[in-house]
């Protein structure tokens, strides 16, 4: 039988392709024994970002442990603002994609710049000690400079005050529009209206908005499109296309 020649070109070939076989062997099977602990590491993000907009976050706060007893998730259908059960693990992201779980946004309507979204959306009711719902925290998000902007807003039992903003998944430029992720700026949304006394929308992020108190916060400078941004994504959650019937239906004690 002949002998193998490592350093012939047929064997070199031969140990590169054995290598790489055994490299991906190792790295698919880490993969795999990683993905439940990457699956855990999602979740308790969600969690924290969730109890951090709803004031329930500090440093040894156990996310797990408070989440389960102060969070409701529930899921909602965002035409009619009525609850929806049996939907169990719903993502919202995986939804907008499924023609069957979405509808597209016409032109008009698409103030967050997004054109499609899921038709049910998950909401997190936040109780207090007694058990009573003391906020309500809901997802949006939509289109900055250079991003998709992901972010949660808690709204008090009223369906009309902010308590709190929090942006948590965003790639705008570090210094100016990722500057929606400081919560120095977060701050400015709490106490804020989102509604006038007509039920229209009326929060206002732009230059100068703060000089409406009741609903006006400042932008940030140098970045304008990330501003209207999120200015659009206000525009959009909170009407008659987004959480606005549900919103309805929380003010009038349903």
């Amino acid at each position: 039988m002949a002998k193998f020649n490592k350093d012939s070109f047929g064997g070199t070939i031969a140990v590169v392709v054995a290598v790489s076989l055994l490299c991906s062997v190792i790295v698919a099977g880490a993969a795999v024994g990683l993905k439940p602990l990457q699956t855990e590491q999602k979740l308790i993000d969600k969690q924290r970002n969730i109890l951090s907009v709803a004031g329930l976050m500090q440093a040894d706060t156990d996310i797990p442990k408070v989440y389960a007893e102060r969070i409701e998730p529930r899921v909602v259908d965002l035409a009619s603002g009525d609850y929806v059960d049996g939907v169990e693990n719903f993502d919202a992201r995986a939804a907008a994609k499924d023609p069957a779980q979405s509808i597209r946004i016409s032109p008009e309507d698409d103030k967050a710049g997004i054109q499609t979204r899921a038709k049910y959306a998950e909401v997190y009711l936040v109780k207090d000690g007694q058990g009573e719902v003391s906020q309500i925290v809901l997802p949006m998000h939509g289109s900055g400079l250079w991003s998709v902007m992901y972010g949660f807003v808690s709204v008090q039992p009223d369906g009309n005050t902010i308590n709190g903003i929090t942006y948590y998944d965003q790639g705008e430029t570090a210094g100016l529009g990722g500057e929606i992720a400081n919560p120095l700026w977060q701050k400015n949304f709490v106490g804020k209206k989102l509604y006038n006394d007509q039920g229209d929308v009326a929060i206002r992020v732009g230059k100068g908005a703060s000089a409406n108190a009741e609903h006006g916060v400042d932008g940030l400078s140098g970045a304008t499109m990330t501003t209207k941004g999120v200015q659009g994504s206000f525009d959009y959650w909170f009407s008659q296309n987004g959480f606005g019937p549900y919103l309805a239906k929380i003010k009038a004690g349903e």
